[in-house]
């Protein structure tokens, strides 16, 4: 679900470690076979430099002793003069000495990093609670991407909750990056949490984010979200505050929800005056609603394509979303060539067909392959 840094494999681990050695060996053999032995010892200093990025401190300081010892025996051998043979040795200890201390200091980066990973993996699962398959009457299935791939956390944020007044979902974007995202990602997912579960009404479940965002961020800062919900009876709720569009599949069809009446980021309706509206969809057996952030459809390859979501989304969609979502994953991966550059989330809900149940007549009109809905307005709600 979040990336993480491949563990090395144990050959490989070992066939890293025992490179120095075998750089060693072959600057001896190749001394040995050339009978130059002067011309080659100044190169034994490359295995101690090349242990310190593989080695501990020991490690490195038995490379460059293996090395000085292999180095005094083909000078005497060969007849170096002592002088010579002295300022060859010594320059080795100087690189063993450096090398190591080197090590010492990649070691202790290592164990900071790994300790950071262990409080952003911790973070993580406490900001972005894992999603069971199941959340009332849908099937449900995410995946989220950092960019920061070490911190394996980032600025996107997502929450789906059972209320009293059905289940209700939002997916977001935080302005900029870093731990000044998190905790703006924090911020609004435990309003979210508690409103959710308060507030009869989807408006106002926005409006109470809005509100605390309004005193608690800065004047450059917002959140885009798309706040939906599922109060029973064939219909969906969604409010796009400067979000990307909601995708509904129906059948093979894909439709984008279109804002009919756009508003702005989250933290910025003081600026503008204006207020989200309302929009109610039918929602029947069988159709599913995929939220995602703009890592997703910004993403681009080689050539400075944007990853087409809806197309892709159309050939990969079934009836199982953990399947849909990680064929996406997977592609939209190999789009950028295995790296994102930017925070990517995907969550995809499903209302699975109730045995025996007829289908329902849609009520809705799509134009142009955009979903339009009867808006409800934040001054109008209740």
């Amino acid at each position: 679900m979040w990336p993480f840094t491949k563990p090395r494999t144990g050959t490989a681990a070992q066939f890293a470690a025992g490179t120095p050695v075998l750089i060693v060996s072959v600057v001896v053999l190749l001394a040995l076979v050339s009978g130059a032995g002067m011309t080659w010892l100044p190169l034994l200093a490359a295995g101690p430099a090349l242990a310190a990025t593989t080695s501990r401190p020991r490690g490195v300081l038995c490379v460059g002793f293996l090395g000085a010892v292999l180095g005094a025996a083909l000078g005497v051998r060969d007849g170096v003069p002592g002088r010579e043979l002295a300022i060859v040795l010594s320059a080795l200890g100087a690189v063993t000495l450096a090398s190591a201390m080197a090590s010492g200091l990649r070691v202790r980066r290592e164990r900071v990093l790994a300790a950071v990973r262990s409080v952003a993996e911790a973070a993580q699962h406490a900001l972005l609670k894992p999603v069971p398959a199941r959340v009332g009457p849908f099937q449900v299935a995410v995946r989220y991407s950092a960019a920061a791939a070490e911190a394996r956390i980032g600025g996107d944020l997502y929450a789906l909750v059972p209320t009293p007044y059905g289940v209700r979902v939002i997916v977001g974007d935080v302005r900029g990056k870093g731990l000044p995202a998190v905790g703006t990602a924090a911020l609004v997912l435990g309003i979210f949490r508690e409103a959710a579960y308060d507030e009869p009404d989807l408006l106002d479940v926005v409006s109470r984010i809005e509100r605390s965002l309004a005193r608690n961020l800065g004047s450059d800062d917002f959140v885009t979200a798309v706040v939906a919900g599922y109060p029973g009876a064939g219909r969906v709720e969604v409010v796009n505050c400067g979000h990307a569009p909601p995708l509904v599949v129906r059948g093979s069809h894909v439709l984008a929800v279109e804002p009919i009446h756009p508003a702005p980021p989250l933290g910025l309706r003081g600026l503008t005056g204006e207020t989200p509206s309302l929009q109610v969809l039918p929602f029947t057996d069988g159709d599913q609603l995929l939220l995602y952030t703009d890592g997703v459809t910004e993403a681009r390859n080689h050539d400075r394509e944007f990853y087409p979501l809806v197309e892709r989304v159309a050939r990969h969609i079934s009836d199982e979303p953990s399947h849909t979502l990680a064929a996406l994953h997977d592609e939209l991966l190999a789009h950028v060539g295995g790296r994102l550059h930017d925070d990517a989330a995907l969550l995809l809900l499903r209302k699975p067909a109730a045995v025996g149940s007829a289908p329902v007549a849609e009520s809705q009109a799509s134009v142009g392959g955009r979903l339009v809905a009867q808006p409800k307005h934040a001054d109008a709600a209740g």
